[in-house]
């Protein structure tokens, strides 16, 4: 199997607006929870060559605990995806840096990312205290000010919050946001995002991006009327999930955009992945857990294709919760059309070199 490089066709933002596969970049650590630079530039590695459109940094997925200073691991692996990336300059990656925290803290994570070279922030609300939406969309305002933004809805069970309708229009209102991250993992939220982006009167400037890791399948097939001349659809997708298996979800991807497109046998192909992707997501994003063993959960695959050497996180609470190994065993044997080891295992040498 050979690598899948995405060629140079527009430019970093044109290609987020028009669509592509994002994965959440995981944290490599080794045993004494210091950076293992060696697996994070595999990593990036990885995900470009199996055909990602980019990477998001510092976000969930890398443990919002590299947020905090006493860690002084955001500059690094920042500048380590950054430089990775520049590798690859025939072709065109988009570098989304996570911020949170309040509006100081937020913005200066913004010029820090710009100092390195990323293209635009992905701001969670966690960290933001109790901030009320109006505070929360001048904070976005801020932000903007430094790098374009992408929103984002992030699941209360780790870190979110609840937000309204009228919230997500007056975030796609603002000039410098480019995108929306929708990832309560709760249809009813889901739908208030894209009604709300539909209210603005910058709905056709704002690409939506499933984050619904337990959704994947359905949110890229949908198109969403709006006022019975528009639709909205979600482009692509900025997942956890899609930090596995990456050039099988650029194929999934690029599947559902034939599908879309009207190709029956693309149809029947993303339809026939859908449940076995949201099973093997239960699994390793540990929905029995209450999420409690996400990240260590997608650890354990990049863990079992030899990408990572171990499970560490920052926050040593962080680990696989009880019955959660079998479950992956469990989804690693029955889904095997999921999986990319045979890519792995061929540039893995190289990677890590």
């Amino acid at each position: 199997m050979t690598t899948t490089v995405q060629a140079r066709t527009t430019d970093p933002l044109t290609l987020f607006r028009t669509g592509t596969v994002i994965p959440a970049h995981p944290l490599a650590l080794d045993a004494h929870l210091k950076l293992d630079e060696r697996r994070q530039r595999a990593l990036t590695r990885y995900y470009l060559e199996a055909g990602a459109g980019g990477v998001a940094v510092a976000v969930h997925t890398t443990q919002f605990a590299i947020h905090e200073p006493r860690h002084g691991l955001l500059r690094p692996v920042l500048e380590l995806a950054a430089t990775t990336a520049a590798e690859y300059p025939t072709r065109d990656t988009i570098l989304v840096a996570g911020a949170c925290g309040p509006t100081r803290h937020a913005v200066a994570e913004a010029e820090l990312a710009a100092e390195l070279g990323y293209h635009a922030i992905l701001l969670a609300p966690y960290g933001a205290g109790d901030l009320t939406e109006d505070e929360l969309v001048r904070r976005a305002a801020a932000v903007g000010e430094v790098l374009p933004v992408i929103g984002f809805y992030l699941q209360p069970a780790v870190g979110g919050r609840v937000l309204s309708r009228s919230f997500w229009t007056s975030m796609a209102d603002l000039p410098s946001v480019i995108g929306i991250k929708v990832a309560p993992f709760d249809r009813y939220a889901s739908l208030d995002v894209i009604l709300g982006v539909a209210a603005s009167g910058r709905s056709a400037d704002v690409a939506l991006y499933t984050g619904n890791d337990d959704h994947i399948v359905g949110d890229l097939l949908s198109r969403y009327p709006v006022d019975g001349s528009r639709e909205l659809e979600f482009v692509g997708g900025l997942l956890g999930q899609w930090s596995v298996w990456t050039q099988r979800a650029v194929h999934l991807h690029r599947t559902a955009r034939l599908a879309k497109a009207g190709d029956p046998d693309a149809l029947r192909e993303a339809f026939a992945t859908e449940l076995a992707l949201t099973d093997a997501n239960a699994a390793i994003f540990d929905v029995a857990g209450r999420f409690h063993g996400c990240i260590s959960g997608i650890h354990e695959v990049l863990r079992r294709q030899g990408l990572l050497a171990g499970l560490w996180c920052l926050d040593e609470r962080e680990s696989l919760s009880p019955g959660q190994l079998a479950e992956i065993d469990r989804v690693w044997r029955a889904y095997p059309q999921l999986r990319d080891d045979d890519f792995v295992a061929e540039h893995l040498h190289r990677w890590l070199s």
